[in-house]
């Protein structure tokens, strides 16, 4: 019998398409412990990290022949984990706002709606990753980010060394880079 931990991803995936469940078991182990940690980091609770893990095994488990792996299998196994994430945020969110309404929800089936819905909570994460910056430092980033200010203009407007403001600048990014995720991060930051 082969030693699946040899395998790369590549191979491990053709062998799980063709039903192979030693390679499932394979990826399972090689991936669970890393997407548990990172689910957990999005959402400081146990049992929401272990299912959303849970879930995306068992939708992969019973979708495998129609599955189309057209990158990395670690890529796709994140990308699907923060999907997840933003479900469970996008529903948290909505039986807040209808339980302070008083109203009950509308099902509304539009992908468009979906898509404003995931951009709007993301943007709530980015202010509220925002917020919390120290004063000086959220002040530097919101000039630099949302009024253009070059650090040399941040520099003299705030009346601090241009250094300091590119001290700020970089830790400001690292402070977002940790907060929300290095995808979070690439995609709507930079």
């Amino acid at each position: 019998m082969p030693s699946y931990s040899s395998y790369n991803d590549q191979e491990l995936i053709a062998l799980f398409s063709s039903g192979d469940d030693a390679a499932f078991k394979e990826i399972y182990l090689r991936y669970d412990k890393p997407l548990y940690l990172y689910a957990y980091h999005k959402l400081g609770n146990k049992e929401e990290s272990r299912d959303v893990i849970q879930d995306v095994f068992a939708w992969m488990l019973t979708n495998r022949k129609t599955l189309n792996f057209t990158g990395s299998l670690a890529g796709y196994l994140y990308k699907s984990v923060l999907n997840k994430i933003y479900n469970i945020y996008k529903h948290k969110q909505v039986l807040s706002k209808y339980a302070e309404e008083g109203t009950f929800y509308i099902d509304i089936e539009s992908q468009g709606t979906d898509y404003l819905i995931r951009e709007k909570d993301i943007s709530a994460m980015i202010e509220k990753t925002i917020a919390e910056m120290p004063p000086r430092m959220r002040e530097v980033y919101e000039l630099k980010s949302k009024r253009y200010m070059s650090a040399k203009e941040i520099s003299e407007y705030t009346g601090v060394a241009e250094s300091t403001v590119n001290t700020q600048l970089k830790r400001a990014m690292k402070h977002l880079k940790l907060k929300l995720g290095l995808l979070i991060y690439i995609t709507y930051i930079i």
